[in-house]
C-alpha cells in the first residue's frame, strides 16, 4: 500500500469568524465539507466529525495556510490532540486554484485546493509548529512596526502644521521631533505665544528641556528667524494651536509605547537565549525581526534551505540545456529585506573613527567588486554568508566571534 493511502486529507480555509474544511481521500474524492466557528468550543466537534472518515486505520492529515494568524488556535488544538498538521504555502494553493480551466472562488473551493496541495505535496510540506515564544515575538514586532508607521504619519502632520506657523522651523532644532523641540512646540505652538518674550526666559526654557545643551545663542537664533518670517496671527489660530499640541502629545505617547515594546522584546530575547545582538549592526529590533520571520530554526535542515526561504539563493532558468542562474524574486521578502539591511551594516564605515564596522565583510565586499560583480551582487554574496552565520548562531545559541584578517589584508 502506498504511504499516501494511509491518510484522509483535510484542507482548511481559515477566517476570522469561521473556518471551512474539505475532506478528500488519496484518490482525490471529496468526502465532506464542514464549516464551523473559529471558537475553541467548536473544535472538538469538528475533530470528531473528521474522525468518522478515518476508518480502517486511516489517519487524518490537516493542512492550513495560516498557522500564525486566524488559524493558530485551531493548529494548537489539533497538535495538542496528537493530530498531524502541515503548513501549506499560500503560493501553492494559489497555483492550484489557477491550474483549473475555470477559476472559482469560494471558501469550499479554497479548502478543496488546499487539500489537493496537501495530497500532492505531502512529502515537502513542513510540519506546523506554532510555538508561543516565536508567535508572541512576531506579535510584538508587528506592534512596533505599527507604532513606527503611525509615528511617521503623525510626524508628517506636525511638519505640515509647523510649516504654516513657523516657515523656518527646520532651522530651529536638528530634530523636529526631539525632546527639546517637542517641548517648544507644545509650549509655543505658534509665534503669537512668543510676543514680547525675553531672551533670558526662552533660554531658561530651552536649557531646562535640553539638559543645558541649548544656550542663549539658540534662543536668539529662534527669535531672529521668527522676526524675519513675520507671520501675523490669523483667524482660528487657537484651533491650529490645539492641533499642534495634540500632535505633539500623540508623538510623545507613541515614542513611549515604542520604548516599552522594545524593552519587552529585549526581555523575551533574553529568555529565549539567542545572542544575535553580538553581531555588529544587529540591535534588539533587528534580532527580534529575524526570529519573528525565521521562527524555529530546527525546521530548516541546513543553511541552504534557510537561504531559499529568504529568497537569497539563486534560481536556475534554463531551456534546451542552456540557461543561467538568476536572482530570486521569491521567498520571504520581509526576511530578505532584513538580511539586505544587515549586509549594508557590515560594510559601513564609522563617521567618527573612519574604521569599518566589520573589516572582514568589507574586505570580502571589495574582493567581489574586484571580480567585476556589481554592488548589488556583492551585497547578495554577503547576505548569503550572513545566512550561514545566523543559522549557526540560532542553532547553537552562540555569540558572534569577529574573525581576523590576515596582515596583508587588514584594513
Amino acid at each position: 500500500m502506498h504511504y499516501k493511502q494511509k491518510y484522509v486529507y483535510v484542507g482548511l480555509d481559515v477566517h476570522k469568524d469561521t473556518h471551512t474544511a474539505v475532506i478528500i481521500n488519496c484518490w482525490n474524492e471529496r468526502l465532506d465539507e464542514i464549516t464551523f466557528e473559529n471558537r475553541p468550543h467548536a473544535f472538538p466537534e469538528f475533530l470528531n466529525r473528521v474522525r468518522k472518515y478515518a476508518k480502517n486505520e486511516l489517519v487524518p492529515m490537516f493542512g492550513l495556510e495560516d498557522t500564525g494568524g486566524y488559524g493558530r488556535s485551531l493548529a494548537v488544538f489539533l497538535l495538542e490532540n496528537k493530530q498531524i498538521v502541515k503548513e501549506v504555502n499560500s503560493a501553492l494553493s494559489h497555483s492550484e486554484r489557477k491550474s483549473y480551466p475555470t477559476t472559482q472562488k469560494s471558501d469550499g473551493w479554497d479548502a478543496f485546493c488546499i487539500a489537493n496541495v496537501l495530497l500532492s505535496k505531502l512529502e515537502i510540506l513542513p510540519d506546523a509548529n506554532p510555538q508561543d515564544s516565536f508567535w508572541t515575538l512576531a506579535q510584538l514586532v508587528a506592534r512596533r512596526n505599527g507604532l513606527v508607521k503611525a509615528l511617521t504619519a503623525v510626524n508628517n502632520q506636525l511638519h505640515v502644521q509647523l510649516s504654516h506657523s513657523y516657515p523656518s522651523y527646520t532651522q530651529f532644532f536638528s530634530d523636529v521631533d526631539g525632546k527639546t523641540a517637542l517641548a517648544f512646540w507644545e509650549e509655543y505652538p505658534s509665534p503669537c505665544h512668543l510676543q514680547a518674550i525675553e531672551v533670558e526666559k526662552l533660554t531658561e526654557f530651552l536649557r531646562k528641556h535640553s539638559n543645558n545643551a541649548c544656550s542663549t545663542k539658540k534662543a536668539l537664533t529662534i527669535l531672529d528667524l521668527i522676526e524675519k518670517d513675520n507671520i501675523p496671527k490669523r483667524k482660528f489660530q487657537d484651533s491650529r494651536d490645539f492641533l499642534v499640541k495634540s500632535l505633539v502629545a500623540d508623538i510623545k505617547f507613541k515614542k513611549q509605547e515604542i520604548t516599552k515594546v522594545e524593552a519587552e522584546l529585549e526581555r523575551i530575547l533574553a529568555i529565549m537565549g539567542y545572542k544575535l545582538e553580538s553581531m555588529p549592526g544587529v540591535d534588539t529590533v533587528t534580532a527580534a525581526a529575524l526570529l519573528a520571520e525565521i521562527g524555529d530554526i530546527m525546521r530548516f535542515d541546513n543553511p541552504n534551505k534557510l537561504a531559499r526561504f529568504a529568497g537569497i539563493a539563486p534560481v536556475k532558468f534554463s531551456s534546451a540545456g542552456k540557461g543561467t542562474e538568476q536572482k530570486s524574486k521569491q521567498g520571504n521578502r520581509t526576511l530578505h529585506g532584513i538580511f539586505y539591511f544587515m549586509a549594508i551594516q557590515q560594510i559601513q564605515i564609522a563617521k567618527g573613527s573612519g574604521l569599518p564596522r566589520n573589516p572582514v565583510f568589507l574586505e570580502y565586499y571589495n574582493r567581489k567588486l574586484a571580480e567585476n560583480k556589481t554592488k548589488v551582487q556583492a551585497l547578495v554574496c554577503i547576505m548569503r554568508r550572513l545566512v550561514n552565520i545566523v543559522y549557526g548562531m540560532l542553532k547553537n545559541k552562540t555569540e558572534y566571534i569577529m574573525p581576523t584578517l590576515p596582515e596583508d589584508k587588514a584594513v
